[in-house]
């Protein structure tokens, strides 16, 4: 067999980390709290739009950024909700907000350009940005700040190769939501340094204790260099779905459909109709899966902060908690392989996202109920007080 391309042996071999080695392990009595899936079912009306679509034979091609009703509910939602001044056009329906970025990446990234990642970060982005050919620079941001963004540190590690920062916000894995303060700061740096802005927003309903999600596109001189990435995966409990979309400047749409027309075509056709039920849909069965959600949130916190050697900030988004376990005296990694091996418990370093997440934990509470997670924090209890 002739030598595989360069772009796939270059790309950085960063695993999927404890999923990886749980699943090899070949165990059933796992708790899992290291992928970062909902627990909940997707709500029955998005169902009921999905079925009715195949019956009515929405079953074959259709626009290649998505269907017209789909993207002007979108457009309409960006602006009512997230303040951004979005046409239809500007919108195109992905595959999960993994595609979405991929396409945006691959539309703006050349060979040696410099992209810079908020750390901790999340490591996906690695690999598509060194597909596109471009370097990944992370940026440490410092814990005992509680992960703001550091304007400073950022602007040291620009240089004249820097084309690109992106924004997680809400943050996995840290449960940040990002201030106005810290937003307009990283804003100030893109427009004086001319950078694009790709903006992770898959978490942005799941947001606590008053806290407010902003869009970064939507503060003064963003709107045109920012594409803004959503999906209805966690908020609608659709990750099996894949289907997300993207808002970017009117210049760039057309560059990101030659990435999306030519790896996918365009989304399924019928699942888009579920996606409009759900953007279209009584906003309490939302609420009520956000409900959910900080339930789950106020039992893992709580539990964490109980267990000796261990200490755990309130997440303000996301369905993490990343406590501080650095008093228990071993390596993020061998932490969360021992809890798996010994406890039964599978959660992800904090290594895994980077030096700035060493001595801590990510553990997704959305993917389980509060009995599971009560049996997974006496497990992780019971190891702790072995540990001595």
């Amino acid at each position: 067999m002739k030598q595989l391309s360069r772009r796939i042996t270059a790309t950085s071999k960063k695993s999927f980390g404890m999923y990886a080695r749980a699943a090899s392990s070949g165990r059933e009595d796992l708790i899992h709290m290291e992928l970062g899936k909902p627990s909940a079912d997707t709500p029955q009306h998005i169902k009921d739009a999905t079925i009715a679509a195949i019956q009515a034979g929405k079953v074959h091609y259709s626009d290649l950024p998505g269907i017209l009703p789909l993207r002007q509910v979108i457009a309409a939602k960006l602006s009512r909700q997230n303040g951004m001044d979005v046409t239809p056009d500007q919108v195109v329906v992905t595959n999960g907000l993994t595609h979405g970025s991929y396409a945006a990446l691959m539309a703006f990234i050349d060979d040696g350009d410099e992209v810079i990642l908020l750390e901790p970060y999340y490591p996906q982005h690695i690999g598509k940005i060194e597909l596109a050919g471009g370097i990944a620079v992370p940026v440490p941001l410092d814990a005992a700040n509680d992960y703001a963004i550091d304007a400073a540190r950022i602007e040291a590690s620009i240089t004249d190769r820097t084309k690109m920062i992106v924004l997680i916000n809400p943050c996995n894995p840290t449960g940040r939501v990002y201030t106005r303060a810290e937003l307009l700061a990283l804003a100030d740096l893109a427009i004086r340094h001319d950078l694009i802005v790709v903006s992770d927003e898959v978490y942005e309903e799941i947001v606590y204790d008053g806290a407010k999600h902003i869009s970064i596109a939507s503060l003064p001189g963003m709107a045109e260099r920012t594409v803004t990435l959503f999906a209805f995966t966690k908020s609608y409990a659709m990750d099996g779905w894949r289907i997300g979309y993207l808002a970017a400047p009117k210049a760039a749409v057309g560059a990101i459909l030659k990435i999306t027309a030519n790896d996918v075509t365009h989304v399924n056709t019928f699942i888009q109709e579920g996606a409009l039920a759900a953007l279209t849909g009584d906003p309490a069965i939302l609420a009520e899966l956000i409900a959910d959600d900080r339930a789950k949130r106020d039992r893992v916190v709580t539990r964490l902060n109980q267990i000796s050697g261990v200490t755990c900030a309130w997440p303000q988004g996301t369905i993490y908690a990343f406590p501080d376990v650095s008093q228990l005296g071993l390596s993020a990694q061998t932490l969360a392989e021992r809890l798996m091996d010994e406890a039964g418990v599978v959660v992800e370093a904090g290594s895994f996202y980077g030096t700035a997440g060493e001595g801590r934990l990510r553990i997704c509470f959305g993917a389980l109920s509060l009995d599971d997670i009560d049996r997974a924090m006496d497990r992780m209890a019971g190891f702790v007080r072995q540990l001595g």
